[in-house]
Formats: structure tokens, sequence, C-alpha cells
């Protein structure tokens, strides 16, 4: 378990913070494999997980919802045959958050 994905997310209203360059350098490397993608500029935190088939990938989404719910904080997702892509951005700030760190750290653990 990662000590990110330990942290608490905290309420993101539309005045927070975005992470700084050396927060966004600290947290991306607790989590490796994601990719840090920018759309309509907004950067966000991108990972694509494989499975053996769509029943598996579906079950994988639907613990990502979970997580997700529990924290008030949902992600884009996208369930195909055999793979799930999860991307994180908080909507509120139009940008990347702590949370959104948090909860990819999170997502990793339910892949693991």
């Amino acid at each position: 378990m990662s000590q990110l994905s330990q942290q608490k997310c905290e309420a993101c209203s539309i005045d927070a913070p975005q992470v700084t360059q050396t927060q966004l350098d600290e947290f991306k490397n607790a989590i490796p494999d994601w990719d840090l993608v920018e759309r309509d500029g907004i950067p966000q935190l991108e990972r694509v997980f494989t499975f053996r088939n769509f029943k598996q990938a579906l079950e994988f989404t639907n613990r990502v919802g979970e997580i997700a719910e529990e924290a008030g904080h949902h992600p884009a997702l996208l369930t195909e045959w055999g793979k799930v892509t999860v991307t994180w951005w908080s909507h509120a700030i139009k940008g990347l958050h702590k949370n959104d760190f948090i909860l990819a750290a999170r997502t990793d653990e339910l892949a693991s």
C-alpha cells in the first residue's frame, strides 16, 4: 500500500488550488504507471488497465466506481473488452488536485 493511497481526500471547490509543479513531480513518482495527458487544456491522469475478458474489466470498473463514490470524486471510465481506461482530474478546478493522485494510487491498489 502506498502512502499516497492512505491520505484523505479533501473537499475540492472551484477555488481550490491545483497542484504545484513540485507536488506534481512528487505525486507522479508515487504513481509511475500513470500518464499525464492534456485534453482541451486540462491536465489529467490516465492509465489503461488490461484484463483477460470483458467480465473482469467490468468488475474492475465497478470497484473503481465504489472508491470514487466513497471519496465523492469521480473519474472518466471507459470499459472495453479486456481493458479499462481510467482518467482522473478535478472538474471543479479544471486541472489536477492532490485528490486525483490519491485516487490514482487507490486505483493501482485495486488492480494489484
